[in-house]
């Protein structure tokens, strides 16, 4: 079958918001979230959540070395006390909008069905700040979305985040080079098949485990019922993000010319689409099959590049 590159919605946060920021020189969100790292692996963290993208990586990690292979600087700043947080936060917002994250979702009660944390990381794009409330652009679907001054600092606190600071943005966005699509993915090559090989060891709660191991135990938690929030994790998130980084990532590697790495990143992204259909209407053998198909194909994807 045809790989087609994906346009639609999906829970891209930070490469929206990046993208936003970015403005009329800002390369695709593909190519923003491919250069991050993200999509090379698979990771079952403590044994219990999975996510679709490298073993030890979340979103932090990668947004220094997106920018840089992008020809990107920004500036950023984060912790310190609250109050101080949002004077800095005020006061850069004054002199444009401003990249923020990661907050907590669940404390931002603009979005429907939002009472109370849930230990989900978001990035938002900050435009104004006054006495009462911060105005954001939430790329999530919102808009000019306003929330009050103090559900934005109780979510922007990110206690409830598993990594990154409290009150964490950034601001002077500049361009420094000119750097071509297909090059910028080619410049990151070498850091994907670091994290398709899980080297250098990254520190993880116990119980972890990356790419096929991930795959194989996520089937068995999954034949075993996905209970514990697994299966809502997966439909609602893990699934959704993950096909769509794999497309973007099948398309961004044909485009720098790793036509057999594309080829299996598609296959990926057409295996992880998959899961969602099965893992609604409680089909969990199904789901289970298309994990332990998708489990072999890291090392694949890594000697493809390699």
């Amino acid at each position: 079958m045809r790989h087609l590159p994906y346009v639609g919605s999906g829970p891209y946060c930070y490469s929206n918001s990046f993208a936003m920021l970015l403005g009329e020189q800002a390369p695709s969100t593909a190519v923003l979230e491919v250069a991050t790292g993200g999509p090379f692996g698979m990771q079952l963290v403590g044994g219990t959540l999975v996510f679709f993208d490298a073993y030890g990586w979340d979103p932090e990690q990668g947004f220094d070395d997106a920018l840089g292979a992008l020809g990107w600087t920004s500036t950023v700043c984060k912790g310190g006390e609250a109050a101080e947080a949002l004077a800095r936060l005020r006061a850069a917002a004054e002199q444009g909008p401003v990249w923020v994250g990661p907050v907590e979702m669940g404390h931002l009660h603009h979005q429907p069905e939002m009472t109370g944390p849930i230990g989900a990381d978001h990035f938002v794009v900050v435009l104004d700040v006054n006495d009462e409330r911060v105005l954001i652009h939430d790329p999530h679907g919102y808009p000019y979305a306003e929330v009050p001054v103090g559900d934005f600092m109780t979510a922007w606190r990110a206690e409830t985040v598993s990594y990154g600071s409290a009150y964490t943005m950034r601001t002077g966005f500049t361009k420094v080079a000119e750097v071509k699509d297909a090059d910028a993915i080619r410049s990151v090559t070498p850091a994907a098949i670091r994290w398709l090989s899980m080297s250098p060891a990254l520190e993880m709660p116990p119980g972890s485990l990356g790419n096929g191991e991930a795959a194989e135990r996520t089937a068995q938690l999954i034949e075993a019922g996905a209970g514990d929030g697994l299966r809502e994790h997966l439909i609602y998130f893990a699934i959704r993000v993950g096909a769509r980084r794999l497309s973007d990532t099948a398309d961004c590697l044909l485009l720098a010319g790793y036509g057999e790495a594309a080829e299996i990143a598609a296959g990926q992204a057409r295996l992880v689409g998959s899961l969602q259909h099965p893992m609604v209407t409680g089909n969990l053998p199904a789901a289970a099959a298309a994990l332990r198909e998708l489990a072999p194909t890291y090392d694949r994807l890594r000697a493809a590049l390699g």
